[in-house]
């Protein structure tokens, strides 16, 4: 090798301490958790017939005949965001069941060609950080919406937008209902369609994305810039002790 291209393979602006090459064992290795995968699901719909909350509790359904522990978070009462402190029953139990959960499902339905107020809201409500805890942080998401007339994907597109501003891992594959009205019988159950073969779809691969996951999450999201910040602010703060 030149002596140029030597100096062109050298990285000066790193820094070496916080540079660490792959964890092989940490991808391959890892221990497997033994409990049952921890899916949280939000709907966007307050109303008496909500085609999202009928979506995901069918949905919620084939997630636990394919083994994983479900929890449904109920938005009625959440305010709306800032309104006020985070200490607010609903807030907190939002908060509590986000680190709770290992995987997420969020269905919305889709109101003047965009997600309703109450989707958004639930995940406003949900920081990217939190001290040093982030409550969305390498879970992995699948996204649905529920459609009035014909089929169409704007919601879940914002969706995908949101998942990955919020650091979450956001399956390839999602659900779109069209004419939801027709698709579900007095008792709120899911006909059979194409429709309900998607959802079963994406909760097969919500599974499996999250089982193989959840145990590496913590290694898969770890960043170099986070690494020398966090080293930078420990230095600072030993250094202003010394003083």
């Amino acid at each position: 090798m030149t002596e140029n291209a030597t100096r062109l393979d050298k990285l000066p602006n790193i820094d070496e301490a916080q540079f660490r090459p792959i964890d092989e064992a940490a991808l391959f290795d890892a221990p497997r958790s033994a409990h049952p995968p921890r899916i949280l699901m939000l709907y966007g719909s307050l109303r008496e017939r909500s085609y999202s909350r009928l979506a995901t509790e069918e949905a919620a359904r084939i997630l636990r005949r394919l083994g994983a522990e479900v929890r449904i978070f109920d938005p009625s009462g959440l305010p709306l965001p800032d309104s006020t402190t985070p200490d607010h029953p609903k807030v907190k139990e939002l908060r509590d069941l986000s680190l709770w959960s290992e995987g997420q499902v969020w269905c919305s339905p889709e109101r003047h060609g965009a997600m309703t107020g109450i989707m958004k809201a639930q995940i406003d409500w949900l920081p990217l950080a939190a001290g040093s805890i982030r409550p969305t942080q390498g879970r992995t998401l699948a996204v649905m919406q529920v459609c009035g007339g014909s089929q169409s994907f704007n919601a879940v597109n914002q969706l995908r937008v949101l998942g990955r501003w919020m650091r979450m891992v956001t399956i390839p594959n999602q659900s779109s209902v069209a004419k939801a009205f027709n698709e579900f019988d007095e008792a709120g159950r899911m006909r059979p369609s194409p429709y309900y073969d998607r959802i079963v779809d994406v909760m097969e691969e919500l599974m499996k994305f999250t089982l193989l996951l959840r145990d590496r999450s913590a290694y898969l999201t770890d960043r170099y810039s986070e690494r020398v910040e966090s080293a930078e602010a420990l230095s600072k703060r030993v250094n202003q002790r010394s003083i």
